[in-house]
């Protein structure tokens, strides 16, 4: 046995374990089941060309090796991002600790009560902070969350009977760059007419709908918007502020001075730069907008006897149900990242953080009392942390700054932005002034203490926030620990068992993976650096572009796309680009199948296509004949297909090639969704089976943690053709020759958790990489081969065998008064998350186990779900008090005095003698959803504050 092979320690299934499943499939060889599932046309005839696979061993020796090519000079560059000092409380009990970052999205309430507690937390201080009364459970970062803002406004404009045909938003010139890159490329498709100018002097017309303006300013100066905002009121058009979070606990909030929708990053809140990411965008608005904020809101309900419960309220999935009528393709949202700011703002109070924006104020202030002592001009009138000093001569201020390991920002040839710091001390402050001086050609100036500032009275916060009494009750690292291992109690995550979401690919996080996510060399990388300082960053970027080329058969690769809503978004405009450079800007109908992913037609809209839907076959695959259909009737205007591969009903299509050569006949491009490219890697590719672009779920094929619904990434693979269009940034420019504008702030997307597809793909290397592939399709088929004896399996490929995921239909219950939901809590009492639930099919699970599950969990799981079927059966038609319609059961149920259910504790908790061994208790019981939505509590003040309201 090679112990050095990290294949062995990934891939689940052992040796003598494999034999019994092929035999309980019912084939003789591994290599049997995959020529019978996967069709004999699209196979690749060579091994994946990549390099040999590392050991673990190896490997950290590697990765040490980039990492030491990472310069760590001090940065002072700001514009959204800034070095933080991230709580080892918070690095060692959430960010290194698999109970939290393995976790999936809380769909299933009742044992995701520890995150959603976090995220609830998290909400309340950006409420809070920001002035506003809602705010929601985070997003991709700050540029996408003004897009979303911007996007928002403009589908609202209904409640106002003179702005329904306003298409005009006003941009300030004071945003940040690369926000204003996003928002460019948010309205082109969707008609929006963006107008960027001088704030000042700006003046609204009737055809504004809406507006956004940045606070600090990006150079930094503080400015008091009350009369721009009066301005923009007189019209009626709506106000969206980007706001940095931690200068809040010091200026007035943007709630209290006419803000309708207040949207940044809490990437200050101690979570590192990451080169760029991943970090939690946040977004605020008035509770009037309640139904329309984009993404996931956390509310307060109740459960089954009363008792205090979270939940996701109102919109959860929304583009599933919506689809194209969704007002956002939001999926992922950045709660890993959410639950540590959470934890940052839960650490350090209201008055912590006030504290350190207070010494960064300071220390700014002192600063620009040095420029004063230097006779160099400071433009900011009012600052909280960043200066623009006038030099002159920025060149030679960075030559002398770079050579002491220093970055600043030099928006022109004669200034210099400076952006003070968590990390900065006084120390610092004189050596940003010996720079100063020398590239003067004056003396040195220096401080012996720091000196104090008072920002304008009617620019100073005065309102009280983080009153609660969980931002008071965790301020020692012992208290801070217990509670942060509290809620993790309270959470079922992949530590505890197998999560086996059809479509989602729970796959094992390995630690060697996730262990240099805390290395410095690169946590603290700024993304805007100068490349030479970040070459250990490029040389990963670079080697994963090449690697995920050759994985899906493609010529070129972004990264940039940090969720796969995003991928898809980000592809569909790269082929809208490409048909507009042919002269072909006609092109708009994107057909999409019926059994699509609901992203997939809300992104269509938001690029600005028509979705044409194609029907389904009763096998549940692509109906040919009502594609072509449609592809001929659309032809002339045909821009692209969307389709899933494997489909979302877990089976490989043997018509995909005669489907993508129909299109591309029409002239038409087509977009693989790769939601399910964990049954292709090794095996087949997008290019083989005719696609021109495809996204990756780096969160799924890949390996990144789901981290409780977030970080995601998505980039884009794209054929030769489509290379020129890939999306760039306006500081480092990135993709192709002729780019699209970017799709996210930072260059390279969410870089930090880039290592993580990195390593995975270098430790399997080509045959490893295969063999995952393999046993995901292997461990599919042995559930399905076991669980087929008790339930229908919904759809299957030609010769009968599923993909790597399959759908088990539970509809014929409903005549005992069964639902799907009841089997899905159910599950819960035996320790296990559901399966995806309705979703491609209402009524049914989805099931996908990947190939990191050995055989035994592999027959928990099923013995489980072959227990239920018994409980079902024994059931009399409409019984209301079974185990089933009452589970989960929790253990104050199982404690208490009375027990008034006519099956014993026994059947309830412990219903299969492995329970005895691993027991997982539900922290609440059944969550009532409507009452929730009923009575909207989406902050940390108790029910009863509510209830007479």
């Amino acid at each position: 046995m090679k112990t050095d092979s990290f294949v062995l320690r990934h891939i689940g299934p052992r040796e003598n374990e494999v034999s019994d499943m092929i035999k309980t499939i019912g084939v003789s060889s591994v290599d049997e089941l995959i020529n019978k599932t996967v069709p004999n046309d699209i196979r690749l005839t060579n091994e994946l060309n990549l390099p040999k696979a590392m050991s673990e061993y190896e490997y950290m020796t590697h990765i040490q090796e980039l990492a030491n090519k990472n310069k760590l000079f001090k940065n002072y560059i700001g514009l959204g991002y800034h070095p933080t000092i991230l709580p080892g409380v918070i690095q060692r009990n959430i960010l290194e600790n698999p109970g939290w970052y393995t976790a999936y999205t809380p769909y299933q309430a009742e044992i995701a009560q520890g995150r959603l507690e976090a995220l609830l937390n998290y909400q309340t201080i950006v409420s809070e902070l920001t002035g506003m009364e809602l705010a929601n459970a985070s997003l991709l970062d700050e540029g996408t969350a003004a897009a979303e803002a911007m996007t928002m406004l403009l589908n609202t404009r209904s409640r106002d009977q003179k702005k329904n045909n306003a298409i005009k938003f006003f941009v300030s010139e004071e945003v940040l760059p690369q926000t204003i890159d996003v928002l460019k490329t948010r309205a082109i498709p969707l008609g929006i007419e963006l107008v960027i100018g001088n704030h000042e002097s700006f003046e609204f017309t009737e055809d504004f709908y809406g507006t956004i303006i940045q606070y600090p300013a990006k150079t930094g100066q503080v400015i008091d918007y009350t009369p721009f905002v009066e301005k923009a009121t007189s019209v009626e058009a709506k106000i969206v502020v980007a706001a940095d979070l931690l200068s809040l606990t010091l200026l007035t909030p943007p709630g209290e001075w006419g803000a309708d929708i207040v949207v940044g990053t809490t990437q200050r809140f101690g979570i590192p730069m990451g080169y760029g990411g991943p970090h939690a965008g946040y977004f605020a608005t008035k509770e009037a907008y309640k139904r329309n904020i984009p993404g996931r809101i956390i509310g307060v309900t109740q459960d089954k006897d009363g008792n205090r419960a979270l939940r996701m309220a109102l919109q959860t999935r929304e583009q599933h149900i919506k689809r194209e009528k969704a007002t956002s393709n939001i999926c992922t949202a950045q709660v890993l990242l959410a639950v540590m700011a959470g934890m940052y703002g839960v650490y350090h109070g209201a008055n912590g953080l006030t504290y350190i924006a207070t010494k960064i104020q300071n220390l700014t202030a002192t600063l620009n009392k040095g420029l004063e002592k230097l006779n160099i001009k400071q433009q900011n009138k009012v600052f909280f942390d960043t200066l623009l000093a006038e030099v002159s001569n920025a060149s030679k201020v960075k030559e002398i700054a770079e050579n002491k390991c220093i970055n600043f920002f030099y928006p022109s040839d004669k200034l210099v932005n400076i952006s003070i710091n968590e990390t900065t001390s006084l120390e610092d402050v004189n050596q940003i002034l010996e720079i100063l001086a020398e590239a003067e050609g004056k003396e040195a100036v220096s401080f012996n203490e720091i000196e104090e500032n008072l920002l304008p009275a009617n620019l100073t916060r005065t309102s009280k926030f983080m009153t609660n009494e969980v931002f008071e009750n965790y301020h020692s690292e012992t208290e801070l620990m217990r509670y942060i291992k509290k809620l993790e109690r309270k959470d079922l995550s992949l530590n505890h068992s197998m999560i086996s979401l059809g479509s989602c690919t729970m796959k094992l996080n390995a630690a060697t993976e996730m262990l240099p996510l805390s290395w410095p060399n690169w946590g603290v990388m700024h993304p805007f650096v100068p490349i030479e300082q970040a070459q250990g960053y490029q040389e990963v970027i670079k080697g994963l572009e090449t690697a995920l080329n050759e994985i899906t058969g493609f010529y070129a690769t972004s990264l940039q796309p940090n969720s796969g809503a995003s991928g898809e978004y980000a592809g569909l405009l790269v082929i809208k680009a490409y048909h507009e450079s042919r002269g072909d800007h006609h092109r708009n109908i994107c057909i999409i199948p019926a059994s699509a992913h609901g992203t997939n037609p809300a992104s269509a809209v938001m690029a600005g296509m028509k979705v044409v839907v194609t029907k389904s076959t009763a096998e549940g695959n692509i109906d040919v004949d009502d594609l072509r259909e449609k592809a001929e009737l659309h032809k002339e205007n045909l821009a692209a297909l969307m389709v899933t591969y494997p489909s979302t009903h877990g089976v490989f299509e043997s018509t995909i090639k005669e489907i993508t050569e129909i299109i591309h006949q029409r002239g038409g491009q087509v977009y693989m969704d790769g939601a399910n490219m964990n049954a292709q890697v090794g095996l087949t590719n997008p290019a083989t089976i005719g696609a021109d672009v495809c996204h990756l779920n780096l969160h799924k094929t890949f390996a990144i943690p789901h981290g409780g619904g977030g970080p995601g990434v998505g980039p884009i693979c794209v054929a030769k053709h489509l290379a020129p269009f890939l999306p760039s940034n306006p500081i480092i420019p990135t993709g192709g020759t002729t780019p699209i504008t970017g799709v996210s702030s930072a260059p390279w997307g969410s870089a930090l958790v880039l290592l993580i597809s990195y390593s995975y793909i270098k430790m399997l290397g080509t045959k490893g990489l295969k063999e995952a592939t393999i046993n995901a399709i292997l461990n599919a088929n042995y559930l399905k081969a076991r669980l087929e004896q008790h339930y229908s399996i919904l759809y299957t490929g030609e010769n009968g065998f599923a993909a790597h995921e399959m759908i088990v239909d539970f509809r014929a219950f409903k005549e005992k008064g069964i639902e799907v939901t009841d089997i899905a809590k159910r599950l819960m009492d035996y320790g296990y998350h559901a399966p995806t639930v309705s979703f491609p099919v209402a009524g049914t699970l989805m099931i996908e186990p990947t190939e990191s599950e050995n055989k035994a969990e592999l027959d928990r799981f099923c013995d489980a779900l072959i227990n239920i079927k018994g409980e079902i059966d024994a059931m009399e038609s409409g019984d209301t008090n079974s185990a089933l319609k009452n589970s989960p059961h929790t253990q104050e149920m199982l404690t208490a005095d009375e027990w008034n259910y006519p099956y014993t504790r026994q059947q309830a908790a412990f219903p299969l003698p492995y329970l005895k061994e691993n027991k997982f208790w539900p922290s609440v019981r059944r969550v009532d959803d409507a009452y929730g939505d009923r009575n909207l509590i989406c902050s940390c003040n108790p029910i009863e504050d509510y209830i007479e309201d």
